[in-house]
């Protein structure tokens, strides 16, 4: 009679055993989003077996811990707790070893860490501790863990247990394989279809940068990788080189483009009012506070927040910067309540990072962080064939700006741009043809109307003004290849158009070094 009892128990659990994996299933063949599926899985398990603090936890490829990814029954707080090294705990080694373990008594295990904090004394008095790994291929990937109590005692049914997590687990790896598969497929189809895009609009170029030199086309073919990524992107390069233009380009081509854009200039804040810039505050955090503040974390959410300068910021702002990166996670100035982030994170420096992390200036931790993605901007004298075309925008933009005719810039002009070695870059470059389109009255710039700084060599090394003969000798000279321009070299009707003689045309264009046949049209 006892036997006929326990074959009849035994099968009526392996019915329920069958259901319960039926529903698992179809939980998770129905599941196009894998935490939708595991939550499912882990309600599922607490609701027919008994299995309670049902969790999944995955090792994070970036930072190499388990961290917890799905637990049913505990707080956001707590999951993001619950994190472990290769080899760490019950958890951490159960990943480690692609081997189950069952804890009788979580009371009575030191390697059971309870990183989450959810189990107080009681419950670990009674509960045992049942932890499989998650295998997909050879490799473990994570572990599903349950938390169970046994009324009649420790013993077969934990053994029965185990094989059914382990059926369970198998599942949740063939789901996990799946899901990955379809995400591959589709974000090869959106980069594809991203790539085909661009490649319509124009081959590697943004719009908002001037330039066609090999070093910029460098610059846009980074800024297309990593546009649609959420990686941290750090900017490199002199001052005025372009990396706010550059951070513009990286939200504009991005799948946040409709989002806001937001700019810190770290170097312009002192250190407790960047502090609240960032985070915001509430009222009364401090004296001034009299309202409540939303920080640019708060307001660039869904977008991108650019800080530039970032490597002026003050030792105490970095510790608290480097916790929103790793975290996600920020606390407003007076506030203990705890807000997410969802941002895409581009930082811009023209400093020495390295050294400034050997010197102590700059925590290497934070730089790591940071230097996910380094895009460097060269600057304008490496790239000097983007000059006359910056220029010539420059040109454009001031002109209009100011209702004035300027269609070009003369060829002397031009020599002198090209030979300049430019230590402000771009915005130097921008400044500069400003002041020339505000001071030339004709339709050309000349070189004439170009700083004292570009007119000579030595003026380049010298704080000494441009000499009165040296200007007068540079406005002849722009004068005389102007008229050989437009006289197609012909030296007899230049002298004429400058209404002057033959002879004292020939004889400054033999000072000059001037060489008429180049201005002959083949």
């Amino acid at each position: 009679m006892k036997q006929e009892n326990s074959s009849s128990l035994q099968q009526e659990q392996e019915l329920k055993n069958l259901s319960c994996l039926y529903e698992i299933t179809k939980s998770l063949a129905s599941a196009s989003n894998l935490q939708d599926g595991l939550n499912k899985v882990m309600e599922t398990l607490a609701e027919m077996k008994g299995m309670e603090n049902g969790t999944v936890s995955i090792i994070n490829p970036t930072t190499g811990e388990v961290e917890v990814e799905i637990a049913h029954n505990i707080s956001a707080h707590a999951r993001r707790r619950g994190r472990y090294k290769l080899g760490e705990g019950i958890t951490g080694k159960v990943v480690a070893t692609g081997e189950p373990i069952i804890v009788p008594r979580i009371g009575n295990e030191p390697l059971f860490l309870n990183r989450t904090r959810t189990r107080g004394d009681e419950q670990k008095q009674n509960s045992s501790f049942l932890c499989v790994p998650i295998i997909t291929g050879s490799q473990s990937i994570g572990a599903l863990s349950i938390d169970r109590v046994y009324p009649e005692g420790f013993g077969a049914r934990s053994e029965q247990d185990l094989r059914f997590l382990t059926i369970t687990s198998s599942l949740i790896s063939q789901t996990v394989e799946r899901i990955q598969l379809v995400n591959e497929e589709q974000e090869a189809l959106r980069l594809e279809n991203s790539r085909l895009k661009r490649e319509l609009s124009a081959r590697n170029k943004i719009e908002e940068i001037i330039g066609n030199s090999s070093r910029m086309q460098e610059v846009f073919e980074m800024v297309h990788r990593v546009a649609d990524s959420n990686a941290t992107v750090l900017l490199r390069g002199e001052s005025g080189t372009g990396k706010t233009l550059v951070a513009k380009a990286l939200h504009h081509n991005s799948n946040r483009a409709k989002g806001p854009f937001i700019v810190v200039n770290c170097s312009a804040l002192p250190e407790t009012l960047l502090e609240s810039e960032l985070f915001g505050h509430e009222k009364g955090a401090f004296t001034g506070a009299t309202e409540a503040k939303q920080g640019r974390f708060e307001l660039a959410r869904g977008g991108t927040l650019f800080l530039d300068e970032i490597g002026e910021i003050s030792p105490a702002v970095q510790v608290k910067l480097l916790n929103v990166i790793q975290e996600r996670t920020f606390q407003r100035l007076g506030s203990s309540k705890i807000i997410e982030t969802d941002i895409r994170l581009v930082a811009a420096t023209n400093r020495d990072l390295e050294t400034a992390v050997k010197e102590l200036h700059f925590r290497e931790d934070l730089y790591y962080r940071l230097n996910v993605f380094p895009i460097y901007l060269p600057p304008l004298r490496a790239r000097r064939t983007d000059v006359i075309l910056l220029a010539e925008y420059f040109l454009e933009k001031y002109a209009q700006e100011n209702n004035k005719q300027i269609q070009r810039i003369s060829t002397p002009a031009i020599d002198l741009l090209n030979q300049y070695h430019w230590p402000g870059n771009v915005r130097e470059l921008q400044n500069c043809m400003e002041r020339a389109v505000l001071i030339c009255d004709g339709s050309s710039i000349k070189s004439i109307h170009l700083p004292p700084s570009l007119q000579s060599s030595d003026s380049i090394s010298s704080d000494k003004p441009l000499s009165l003969a040296t200007a007068v000798e540079n406005f002849e000279r722009e004068l005389i290849i102007e008229a050989l321009k437009r006289t197609n070299g012909n030296q007899t009707k230049a002298a004429k158009h400058l209404d002057t003689s033959l002879r004292i045309i020939n004889y400054k264009i033999h000072g000059y070094g001037i060489n008429p046949k180049q201005f002959k049209v083949k």
